[in-house]
């Protein structure tokens, strides 16, 4: 899978959180459609490409694998994961039970200065015009919102859920940029203007409609990729 690899940004990674480093390339590759499902990530081409042992490469799947990202089949090694159409129903509707309780939670307690961090992200989400610096902007904005919550167990659960489909909301909102596009950034405006007045039960509601509505639009991207090449 060298074509794959070549595109990741490291050269080197720092020998302190190698592994960390590793992880963290190889999910924005997935969450941007680089290593799509079912393509091999073997462990040697990764090392060499990191210029580190296998170690930390093993480390970095491991890590890959708990959250869902990276499956280990007993010939083939390490492939990435695809999810099936019921699965990421299932993960939308966990997201916005929890996102709705965060938003409960941060909006009476929200700052000014976390206020304006969210309106940063959310003009530049507005602005970028690259997949993977959208899904990027995407969960900055909401972690914004998020983080006066002070639930930081709360927040890293839901941005491990982010993580599980980030590559699905990308594809979806490729295919339907024309409507999804202009739809996300209205339901973001809203978001935030209940963050603004202070709102918990508006910035709740509105969150919880924000992640439940993605699914109508994610739904056929899931279905596309679960049949590419992650046979069981």
């Amino acid at each position: 899978m060298p074509s794959a690899l070549d595109r990741l940004a490291p050269t080197r990674a720092r020998v302190s959180s190698t592994s960390d480093q590793i992880a963290d390339a190889l999910r924005r590759a997935i969450a941007d459609g680089l290593l799509p499902a079912g393509a091999m990530l073997r462990q040697d081409d990764i090392a060499a490409r990191f210029e580190v042992s296998k170690i930390p490469v093993r480390e970095a799947l491991k890590r890959l694998e708990a959250e869902g990202l990276v499956r280990f089949n007993p010939h083939r090694g390490a492939v990435v994961a695809s999810l099936s159409a019921a699965a990421l129903a299932e993960y939308l509707e966990i997201r916005a039970l929890l996102e709705g309780h965060a938003a409960a939670l941060a909006a009476p307690r929200i700052t000014d200065e976390q206020l304006a961090e969210a309106r940063a992200r959310l003009d530049d989400f507005a602005c970028a015009t690259e997949p993977a610096r959208r899904g990027a902007l995407n969960w900055a904005f909401h972690a914004a919102l998020y983080q006066a919550a002070e639930r930081p167990l709360l927040v890293e659960e839901i941005r491990a859920l982010h993580h599980k489909v980030e590559r699905y909301v990308a594809a979806a909102v490729e295919r339907h940029a024309d409507t999804e596009m202009p739809k996300t950034r209205g339901e973001h405006e809203a978001i935030l203007a209940a963050f603004t007045r202070r709102d918990a039960d508006a910035a709740a509601c509105l969150t919880r409609a924000h992640v439940r509505g993605a699914g109508a639009s994610l739904l056929p991207s899931t279905q596309d990729q679960s049949h590419q090449g992650d046979t069981r």
